[in-house]
């Protein structure tokens, strides 16, 4: 009952026809920065921090909810338009979401993607504001053991679960193992992979990866294609973002489960929202194959959609929460936020509760209604983005390269990485034609540092005995489940092939 009076008297603070205007504001400036390839919700915050500082307390922190979720939405709008998601948050929406606007479907995946967001944050908002304490045992729970075990789940599980065919999620897997190991070791300090070049001793940055990959492959596997099959890459308009009954009924328990996904990750330092997105995402396809969805990898599905945004936003608005109740910033996002607080004087931690709370409680009010707003004004605007889809087929790609170009050259000014960008595009492209999955690498390539770091942690603290590795319960409850998982899944392949080799012979027959 007390946190219920305090966020109503946060809500007191927010809710004037001024400070509405700054969310609204803050929101609008949040998805602009958001959209564009290469910067996302992170750098849309650290770029529009230094405007809030200039306001009053209460202003500039409802300007920051409005910039906090905004930038995460415009993630999503360009991986779904574009092809090319803002942050590595958003890749686990874009595999569906791109390929239902590509069918004519943008605006209600945008839409998909608007309601998703709104639920998971929404959820999250209010688990941080009744149960931080819990939030905050849970993350005591893990130590260096159970993330290397988590990595690894996310790693088999994905790679097992977005390929027909395992031994192309494992190539996948390797690709972005590769990647990721470039650069200097960081427990040990040696130079790996980098051919000698000081550029890469930082390692190969995950936006050039992830634009080559998504983006700049995707122009080339479409440039391959418009002339000998026209119809193929041909893209539809793109419909109403209206969800109808039957569409929020498919999302639905796509939504909660996505969030179930995020919840728990916003407090765990384990690589941001990058593992709930995938493991949603994952789940949702092996759903979809057990249901016999054919929508799933072909037209788009709704489902794919929905639980990665859910999961998405559910861990941003708990990293919130773990920023605020430890001084624990979980994402890039919330590292940089820290600096607002600062800016104030506020320390975010145990005590800030306690010295600043009627700042916080605004600030919690604010994130519900930057949520609303943001739900209002993306709905709406769900047709406007989708138009970016009309702009001819030869101007749309061209204009895609451009901007990715562009936003990893504004990242570094290192034209080396526009070098990497190419490469890594070619590999793509290659990926594409032999229908290698994407997802692999990009897990890879965002886990693999957190896995190496935290199997020597582990081996470390145990003195070289593996045994710690498996000496927890969620340790031994998460190989079980990939133990399961990875059975059940090679038992269907091993199904569906010796299905399809019937099929033939009694075609032949």
């Amino acid at each position: 009952m007390e946190q219920i009076n305090l966020l109503l008297e946060g809500f007191s603070n927010a809710l004037t026809p001024m400070n509405l205007l700054w969310v609204l504001l803050g929101a609008l400036l949040g998805t602009a920065v958001g959209v564009l390839p290469g910067l996302g919700s992170a750098m849309a915050v650290a770029l529009l921090l230094p405007i809030t500082f200039s306001l009053d307390p209460t202003a500039a922190f409802i300007m920051f909810a409005g910039v906090y979720y905004g930038g995460l939405f415009g993630d999503s709008t360009s991986g779904i338009l574009l092809n090319t998601p803002g942050n590595s948050s958003a890749i686990a929406s874009t595999f569906e979401g791109h390929r239902m606007a590509r069918n004519g479907l943008a605006a209600k995946a945008l839409a998909t993607a608007a309601m998703g967001a709104f639920i998971g944050g929404l959820l999250a908002t209010t688990v941080v504001v009744f149960f931080a304490p819990t939030l905050v045992k849970l993350a005591t729970a893990f130590g260096p053991a159970e993330y290397f075990a988590l990595a690894v789940f996310a790693f088999l599980a994905i790679s097992s679960v977005v390929s027909d065919s395992i031994v192309k999620g494992l190539v996948a897997l390797g690709i972005g193992l590769v990647l990721a190991m470039v650069g200097v070791d960081g427990p040990s300090g040696t130079i790996r992979y980098t051919l000698g070049l000081p550029q890469l001793f930082d390692g190969i940055s995950i936006v050039v990866i992830t634009v080559g990959l998504l983006a700049l492959g995707e122009v080339l596997h479409i440039a391959s294609r418009i002339h000998r099959d026209p119809e193929a890459v041909k893209i539809k308009p793109s419909g109403r973002p209206r969800l109808h009954r039957h569409d929020i009924k498919k999302a639905l328990p796509a939504w909660l489960r996505g969030t179930a996904f995020g919840l728990p990750f916003g407090i765990i330092p384990a690589g941001g929202s990058e593992v709930p997105t995938f493991l949603a995402y994952g789940t949702e396809k092996r759903l979809a194959k057990r249901r016999g969805d054919i929508e799933f990898g072909q037209i788009g599905s709704i489902r794919g959609v929905a639980a990665p945004e859910a999961a998405g936003n559910a861990t941003a608005g708990t990293a919130m929460g773990a920023l605020l109740a430890l001084g624990l910033p979980t994402s890039a996002t919330a590292a940089i936020m820290i600096a607002a607080f600062q800016q104030y004087g506020m320390q975010p931690g145990p005590l800030l509760f306690e010295r600043s709370g009627p700042m916080v409680w605004t600030l919690l009010a604010s994130l519900f209604i930057g949520l609303v707003i943001l739900l209002v004004m993306n709905m709406q605007f769900a047709v406007l983005w989708a138009k970016l889809l009309l702009v001819p087929r030869h101007y749309l790609y061209a204009g895609i390269t451009v901007l990715s170009v562009l936003g990893v050259y504004a990242i570094s000014a290192a034209l080396l990485d526009l070098w990497i960008l190419l490469g890594v595009g070619l590999v793509g492209f290659v990926m594409r034609r032999y229908e290698i999955p994407l997802a692999p690498v990009l897990i890879a390539v965002i886990l693999g540092p957190l896995a190496e770091t935290e199997l020597r942690r582990a081996l470390t603290v145990s003195e070289g005995d593996a045994s710690i590795l498996v000496s927890s319960g969620i340790t031994i409850t998460l190989y079980s489940i990939l133990a399961l998982t990875l059975a059940f899944t090679a038992y269907k392949h091993v199904r569906a092939s010796k299905k399809a080799k019937e099929d033939a012979q009694l075609i032949n027959a």
